[in-house]
């Protein structure tokens, strides 16, 4: 067994970039990628806004047939991919790829294709139909179409928690590589599901914020937020044991440190009372990691924008933080991205890396109007230099799911195992 895992490589796809630097450049700016609805005609519905992924075109990562027959979650899924084994420096042709795993979450999976193709069962009846619907719906197909087009024949699956799920990959794989199973493991989150039935459902049960000015909707923390912001993307991470990235000579990113996961068991949509299940979630991590939690430098929140997550994580990190909770700087980058749903966790963990390689703090945007029950350092409106040595990177769903992940930064960890 492993003690260590390394985080070696990572890919993004989002709503303010098409790539991790353009991403990264444009949260530290403060720059949101919400705006109106371009995927479908949003004027019958309450939500008119969505953080879209803009300008991509899947036949730069695969060929125009492959392209067709891939839903929009598992096309983001390999682009990030891809750009994460770049920068691994990954070929799993030169290693053995049945020591290569892929695990890779969404929390709908599919739903443009179903979508589409129940409108197609309606209006031209069952025979026309794709053949393709069943294997471009399917929530595993992401982690499955990664493995096949990377060539990775170790353990192969998606995970299914919500919003939770991008992180929870994230967890189990790194669970995975200690155990000596793998030595590496493609792990993180996708999402596609800016569609009329996800923004229609959403807004049934009043999830969404209805403040359809765009670059002002997403509002974590603040006294104003009436909603997350449903946002599409991918997040994906290379994570490696010590042993792979010594035979490999490749420089580390930072290392994964510890991994707790706890349900609320409590309510389907709303969180438990005062964030108790939150709480324990990140006193697991702390756990694992063998941390104090004066000894976390950032904590990237899970930050909904919704009135009762941002309230109840508030009061989670207060009773995991105690008095530290007032002195360590916190921001949600969803304020910009909007919520990925299930692979939110996952781009946040992408982000959590780059802080630690960056020592700048991305900002908590549209932060003008502070809740005195959200009374923590929430980084608000402007990107803040400062050292960052340790992050905490938080992640809720629908269903009681909480996942909180820590990474420490990789100074001297380069030098170290170059040595060994």
């Amino acid at each position: 067994m492993t003690s260590h895992v390394y985080i070696t490589g990572l890919g993004i796809v989002s709503p303010v970039g098409l790539d991790a630097p353009s991403t990264w450049n444009n949260l530290i700016k403060g720059i949101s990628g919400i705006d109106r609805i371009t995927a479908f005609d949003p004027e019958p519905f309450e939500t008119h806004i969505a953080a879209e992924v803009k300008g991509f075109d899947p036949t730069v990562y695969v060929d125009k047939k492959r392209a067709r027959h891939l839903d929009r979650f598992a096309q983001f899924s390999i682009a990030a991919t891809k750009e994460a084994l770049n920068q691994a420096a990954l070929n799993i042709e030169s290693i053995d790829p049945t020591r290569v795993g892929v695990i890779i979450g969404s929390g709908v999976g599919g739903l443009l294709t179903l979508s589409e193709q129940f409108n197609v069962l309606n209006e031209r009846g069952p025979s026309r139909v794709s053949p393709f619907l069943i294997p471009m719906m399917l929530a595993d197909m992401a982690p499955g179409q990664v493995s096949i087009e990377i060539g990775a024949k170790g353990p192969n699956f998606g995970m299914v928690s919500s919003c939770s799920s991008g992180a929870d990959a994230i967890g189990e794989a790194a669970a995975l590589i200690r155990s000596g199973a793998v030595d590496i493991v493609i792990a993180g989150g996708t999402e596609a599901p800016i569609c009329p039935i996800a923004v229609a459902g959403f807004n049934s049960c009043h999830a969404l914020s209805r403040n359809n000015n765009p670059k002002l909707s997403s509002r974590p923390f603040d006294s104003l937020r009436d909603g997350f912001v449903m946002g599409e993307g991918a997040g994906i991470l290379v994570l490696e044991s010590m042993d792979s990235v010594q035979r490999r000579g490749v420089p580390i990113l930072a290392e994964l440190l510890g991994y707790g996961a706890t349900s609320d068991a409590h309510h389907v949509t709303q969180p438990s009372p005062g964030g108790e299940g939150a709480a324990r979630a990140m006193r697991l991590s702390l756990k694992q990691a063998n941390m104090q939690p004066n000894e976390i430098s950032y904590i990237n929140a899970h930050g909904t924008s919704t009135p009762l997550n941002d309230k109840f994580e508030t009061m989670a990190l207060k009773s995991t933080f105690g008095d530290n909770a007032y002195t360590i700087p916190i921001s949600s980058t969803k304020s910009m991205t909007g919520h990925l749903l299930g692979a939110g966790g996952a781009l946040e963990a992408a982000i959590s890396v780059m802080i630690l390689n960056n020592a700048i703090i991305p900002p908590t945007i549209n932060l003008d109007h502070p809740d005195p029950e959200c009374d923590l350092d929430y980084t608000p409106n402007v990107a803040r230099n400062i050292e960052v040595n340790t992050v905490m990177s938080n992640s809720f769903g629908f269903g009681g799911h909480n996942s909180s992940i820590i990474f420490s930064k990789p100074e001297g960890l380069n030098q170290a195992i170059s040595r060994k």
